[in-house]
């Protein structure tokens, strides 16, 4: 855990990894608060909305221990992928863990996903069970007989038969014995968001909760503290959801709300943060957009503690709203699915800079490196690159030796993984973010990050959300295109595309203005809320 200190450089010397051999998460963020404190909360579901459970850590591991001695009968094996394709909510804790305690490996599913998502990551990865509700039973249904490796299916909502998580528990032994695994075992499959080409499935081991957990305390201005209660909108199916909040919670013993919300909208995340005393939450960037739109009244004094983000670069906007606003500092941190938690910002040390992600995290060799691997000056653009090994670190991609080959290269001091950001240190040693490789623009010789000009005109009031990205140009080679949702009541027109390009031009420099703007009535993301430029760029072509 991380040592409270008062500058980073204090901070990173004090800090040591201590990797056990043998580990397991799902013993770690159980049992071992079973054992010790076993009517513990560890989870206050409001997942329906209008009931509130209060789980312990006893709930948990009886509930877990029934679900393994099911799963085992049903000829679930070590090693198996056992898929989650459920909300937030307490049964889909329960079959992570139980997935970690008996040696499987755990595949988080989205809800929202199609038919096609849910089919190419049951194919790929081969799982052999499903625990799911009602609506992901219906989704399966046509899919079955395509998935020849698929031979399980609970739903928790079934009351009784073949099917019924209930039943198959509630038939079970109370009694069972983890498997004893190694840090290096593997224990989760979970697929990238696809922002360029289709998903991969990175397989990480069970140490990667413990690679995490430094960046999840830095991010929350050192968790735990008396009274941390925690919470994300982002679904648990996704490596924020499930590894920056309910996973770092258990094992913390921080009470995690389990509640996501058919339809995000600030008041209800304001309604619930004071109706449950959560303190610290990790809200992503576009959920912070929108609570930003409301009233300043409906957000004052929630008494957060803590404030975390990550998957999109904060701008100044946000983060002044954060200090008068939510009067607290909110946290940038950077990562990925195969390498996540490895950059952080954090308000207990030091004030947040718009731009800038903060600094690598203790225990992660984070530097930007030139084309051969070695570092790069000051302020000079390369690859965000991390040192490896490093416990945080994926094993590699599902059945995909060529494209794990291709995350790393050698650099003059050991192996790095290659995150395919680009970015520049600072002269104090912290991380800016430039854009992915892919997204960076080359007009007129010179480079453009996108991440800078989307800030700028976030800061325009009539701009929502905005997408930068090049669009080819005979002269320039690419010109600036900003792609813009307006907020709420505000209408299009060509005065006030020149207006938004203006603005940007006065406030940052005349090369990286957009030359084009055009309206969209809804950004395309992914289901993490990142914008998919790549689906910009097909609509900027001429």
């Amino acid at each position: 855990m991380l040592k409270s200190a008062k500058d980073y450089n204090a901070l990173r010397d004090a800090f040591r990894w201590d990797i056990p051999a043998q580990y397991n998460i799902g013993t770690d963020c159980c049992d071992r608060w079973a054992d010790a404190s076993p009517d513990r909360t560890a989870i206050i579901d409001c997942a329906d909305g209008a009931t509130t459970r209060r789980i312990s850590y006893g709930d948990l591991r009886r509930a877990s221990n029934r679900l393994a001695n099911a799963l085992i009968e049903l000829g679930v094996e070590r090693g198996d992928r056992v898929a989650v394709l459920l909300p937030q909510r307490f049964e889909t804790a329960v079959a992570h863990l139980t997935a970690y305690r008996m040696g499987a490996i755990a595949l988080p599913l989205f809800v929202l996903f199609g038919a096609d998502a849910l089919m190419h990551r049951l194919a790929d990865s081969g799982a052999k069970a499903v625990i799911t509700d009602r609506s992901g039973m219906a989704k399966l249904a046509p899919l079955r007989a395509a998935l020849p490796d698929l031979r399980i299916l609970l739903c928790v909502d079934e009351p009784d038969g073949p099917e019924s998580f209930r039943a198959a528990i509630e038939r079970s032994d109370a009694e069972f014995t983890p498997v004893d695994t190694t840090a290096d075992d593997p224990a989760l499959l979970i697929y990238t968001s696809g922002t360029t080409g289709n998903p991969k499935g990175a397989l990480h081991a069970h140490r990667v909760l413990l690679g995490h957990l430094p960046g999840v305390e830095m991010s929350h201005d050192f968790l735990p503290q008396p009274d941390d209660i925690l919470w994300t909108p982002a679904d648990w199916a996704w490596i924020g959801g499930l590894l920056d909040v309910l996973m770092p919670g258990l094992h913390h013993g921080v009470p995690v709300v389990a509640r996501r919300f058919e339809k995000f909208t600030a008041h209800a995340a304001f309604d619930l943060i004071r109706q449950q005393n959560i303190r610290n939450v990790f809200l992503p960037p576009t959920a912070l957009k929108l609570m930003r739109l409301a009233p300043a009244e409906q957000a004052r004094d929630l008494g957060l503690r803590s404030v975390a983000s990550g998957g999109e670069p904060l701008g100044a906007e946000l983060l002044d709203w954060g200090r008068t606003v939510l009067g607290v500092e909110i946290n940038e941190f950077y990562g990925q699915t195969e390498c996540n938690m490895i950059v952080s910002s954090c308000g207990a040390i030091e004030i947040g800079e718009a731009g800038v992600m903060g600094r690598p995290v203790p225990g992660h060799g984070v530097v930007v490196v030139d084309p051969l691997g070695a570092p790069c000056l000051p302020d000079t653009e390369g690859d965000i690159a991390v040192a490896a090994p490093d416990p945080v670190m994926f094993l590699g991609y599902w059945n995909n030796p060529d494209a794990t080959k291709s995350k790393f290269r050698d650099g003059p001091d050991g192996p790095l993984l290659l995150t395919g950001d680009r970015g520049l240190c600072t002269p104090d040693g912290k991380i800016r973010f430039v854009g992915r490789e892919d997204d960076v623009i080359t007009s007129a010789g010179y480079r453009i990050g996108p991440a800078e000009v989307e800030d700028c005109l976030l800061k325009h009031p009539a701009v929502l959300m905005a997408g930068v990205v090049g669009q080819p140009d005979p002269v320039r080679g690419h010109i600036v295109v900003a792609f813009v949702q307006l907020k709420p009541d505000t209408q299009p027109s060509p005065e006030l595309a020149e207006d938004i390009a203006g603005f940007v031009k006065t406030r940052l420099a005349a090369h990286e203005y957009p030359r084009a703007v055009r309206f969209v009535s809804e950004m395309p993301t992914t289901t993490t809320g990142k914008i998919i430029r790549a689906a910009l760029r097909k609509l900027a072509v001429p």
